[in-house]
């Protein structure tokens, strides 16, 4: 199956002039971000309110995205078009259709969704009775109502009916009328519902300000003035994509890297599985092929759908190598920008799951996903890339207390590789995820959990004239019984070096019980009960080293060494750095790196 946006040609000559055009492009920004504003504020749960795991992104009539909130993650508002095109699918299938007043609640991960507890709210737009676009919601919620308590962390699931509640195209509002069944139902089926469904009607209040906002900007210039702009700004984004494109020499790029799978299976078809991409690269467009990737697994929810996560982790990492904004401004964010490119992964792979193959928990392969065809394009892009990645993790806590259930979600930083002329960032989301983490005083003023130590790890970075970046150790301790489940990667591959840096480190998880013993986890832990004291303790994984160790200046080591990130020993044998007494012994490291 490939997926490929509608094309408009970018030749045509525009037919509205460009400062009409910029000034409707700012006006649909500050929209979806005023949209993004007022979902954080509204919001009951950390993890749209300090993490900002949401999207908000205005799109125009054929589901083409036209501006999306800046301060939210790409992996939320990326997929917001695909979310539209399935309910206009789904819709179109029932025989029923967007009409004036209506809500759409959707999560379908097989037509547009990236995954089931991405809940997208749908508002249409019309002006003067014609549909003109939709205004759009999507956020991560905190339960779904699953097997197990949380929306991630779960590992565990046998098809698409056992990761929680499936809404396809359903209408919470029908012509301005609120459906109190559906909003029932989803109350009666989910935990934590007062914060999950005060989360949805937050979403809907956002996702109208937008559509008033854009009636709004509408009936100040005019349909047709609009919809001028709205087609010469998608053809200008696609015209920067191709420049970029066309600047990168013709060839066939090819990569492969491997996820953890399930370390601790049985079975050797559910570890270490390959992820594949060659990209070709012709003229002004690049096709990205996934064909060796692992099949995918029928029984457990690491697949991931081709639109709505893989399409948007191959979209957004091209983008953003080819179209660095410190170079190029800012970018207009909308469907332009993936019209010259393409992508096909053979069906029933690991990137193109056949329903109802359950794929809940397709973050970390799909972040494996961006980090393969950034390996791939590096060779042509040297500058403009980083060393492998350090992959992340997403845990669910979860307990009962004071009689009421209770769910938090931890997003876990990972790291950045080495670049060219700058070390990688340390203790960051990477990537197609660009979150926030929770403070801690968040954490432990609504929650029975206490956070011991937040650190970056030492002498695990990969080395390299730019070293790796570092991944942190974090420990949260139970403080009422409870439970826990994790979903992650990186504990059995180490982040790649580039252009002759090392390879990273691996993650690390474990669990410290109250009872002393201390027992070392996979990367992926179903549903686990933990007592009063026990500890969990992550360690993040350090990017991969870019170029040269010995190349690295000196100073730099040194810096490294008085932060206490590498030790002395490591200075030495990774460097060929000598630190004594605090300083750079000069002689030593000529004759050492000679």
């Amino acid at each position: 199956m490939s997926t490929a946006p509608r094309r408009t040609p970018a030749t045509k000559p525009d037919r509205i002039d460009p400062i009409t055009t910029s000034v409707i492009q700012g006006a649909l920004e500050n929209i979806a971000i005023e949209m993004g504003y007022k979902l954080m504020r509204m919001s009951y749960s950390s993890i749209i309110r300090e993490s900002e795991d949401f999207g908000a992104a205005l799109v125009d009539a054929e589901g083409r995205g036209l501006a999306e909130s800046a301060q939210s993650t790409p992996l939320q508002s990326g997929p917001i078009p695909g979310y539209v095109q399935g309910v206009q699918r789904i819709l179109a299938e029932r025989g029923d259709a967007f009409r004036p007043g209506d809500v759409v609640m959707h999560n379908d991960a097989y037509s547009g969704a990236s995954h089931g507890p991405d809940v997208a709210f749908i508002v249409p737009v019309f002006v003067q009775g014609k549909l003109i676009g939709f205004a759009a919601t999507t956020a991560h919620h905190l339960d779904i109502g699953a097997l197990s308590p949380g929306s991630c962390g779960i590992v565990e699931a046998i098809d698409a009916y056992a990761e929680g509640l499936q809404f396809k195209a359903i209408k919470v509002y029908d012509r301005g009328v609120r459906n109190d069944a559906v909003w029932q139902i989803v109350r009666d089926n989910i935990r934590a519902s007062d914060l999950v469904v005060g989360d949805m009607d937050a979403q809907v209040a956002a996702a109208r300000i937008g559509a008033e906002r854009m009636v709004e900007l509408v009936e100040r210039y005019g349909l047709e003035t609009f919809e001028q702009a709205c087609d010469a700004l998608m053809d200008h984004a696609e015209r920067l994509m191709r420049q970029a494109i066309a600047k990168l020499p013709d060839g066939i790029y090819r990569a492969e890297t491997a996820i953890d799978g399930y370390l601790d299976s049985p079975d050797p078809s559910l570890k270490e599985l390959p992820i594949e991409v060659t990209l070709t690269v012709k003229g002004s467009e690049i096709h990205v092929d996934l064909t060796g990737t692992a099949p995918q697994t029928p029984n457990k929810p690491i697949n991931m759908p081709l639109v709505g996560t893989v399409d948007c982790a191959v979209w957004l990492t091209l983008r953003s190598i080819l179209l660095d904004s410190d170079i190029y401004g800012p970018i207009p964010q909308n469907s332009g920008l993936t019209r010259p490119i393409t992508i096909y992964a053979p069906e029933g792979c690991l990137a193109n799951p056949i329903f109802p193959a359950p794929v809940i928990a397709r973050f970390c392969p799909g972040n494996a996903v961006a980090d393969t065809v950034m390996k791939a394009i590096a060779p042509a892009v040297p500058k403009q890339v980083s060393a492998g990645i350090g992959n992340l993790r997403v845990m669910a806590f979860s307990g009962v207390s004071k009689g009421a259930p209770w769910v938090h979600m931890e997003i876990m930083e990972g790291s950045y590789g080495g670049r060219h002329g700058k070390d990688g960032m340390d203790a960051v989301d990477t990537l197609y995820a660009n979150t926030r983490n929770n403070p801690i005083e968040d954490i432990e003023s609504h929650l029975p959990l206490r956070v011991l130590n937040y650190e970056l790890r030492e002498d695990v970075a990969g080395a390299g004239a730019s070293r790796g970046g570092i991944g942190s150790i974090r420990s949260f301790e139970m403080q009422e019984d409870g439970a826990v489940s994790i979903e992650g990667d990186g504990q059995r591959f180490a982040p790649w070096g580039f252009r002759g840096g090392s390879d990273g480190s691996p993650a690390r998880m474990e669990i410290a019980l109250a009872n002393g013993g201390v027992e070392e986890l996979p990367s992926k832990l179903p549903y686990r009960r933990l007592a009063k004291g026990d500890r969990l303790v992550a360690f993040g994984p350090c990017g991969g080293g870019y170029g040269d160790p010995r190349q690295r200046s000196p100073q730099a080591v040194l810096d490294d060494v008085l932060d206490g990130l590498i030790d002395a020993a490591r200075a030495r044998e990774d460097y060929g750095v000598v630190v004594a007494d605090g300083r750079v012994d000069e002689a030593a490291t000529r004759k050492l790196r000679a």
